[in-house]
Order: C-alpha cells, then structure tokens, then sequence
C-alpha cells in the first residue's frame, strides 16, 4: 500500500476549507483516509495552517510521499526541514 499525504477538501462551494491526511494513494481525493494530519483553511487572511509535526514525520519518515500542495504546506509549518535534517544525518 502506498501512502500519500495529500489535501482532502471540505467546505460548502466557494468557501474551501481543507485537510492534510495521510491516504492510500489509490483512494479518491476526498475519501477514505488513514489518519488527519491537520487542517488548512485559505479563507482567512492570513491562511491558517495547523499541523500535528509528530504524526506528519511518523508517516514521512516510514515512507509515505507528500503531494506537491502538501509538501508547500509542511514547508510553511516547519516540518518538511525537520524531516529533512532528520533524514541527512540519519537519525531514526
């Protein structure tokens, strides 16, 4: 099974509001997921971004791959240089 973290889209029409979930990559986008990473809401000014960093490594670091939407939203949070750092000097 490969997992993907990716944005699954909530909200009423024109109003988005999104979250970050790690799924397997072969359910639809809004579908079944395995577990909410955190929310993403565009609508305010400026975007709200919230991210459980803990569970987003776990699932980095065992293999899932982030969207490129997804990716952007770890840089903002932080979390994409940590596992980053993480993965360079080889810490488990």
């Amino acid at each position: 099974m490969a997992v993907r973290i990716r944005l699954s889209r909530h909200g009423k029409k024109k109003a988005p509001f999104y979250r970050l979930v790690a799924a397997d990559s072969r359910s639809p986008r809004d579908g079944r997921f395995i577990e909410m990473l955190g929310t993403y809401n565009p609508m305010t000014d400026p975007a709200e971004i919230k991210v459980e960093a803990e569970r987003a490594l776990y699932w980095l670091k065992v293999g899932a791959s982030a969207s490129d939407t997804a990716r952007a939203l770890l840089r903002k949070a932080g979390v994409w240089e940590r596992y980053e750092a993480e993965k360079s000097t080889g810490a488990a």
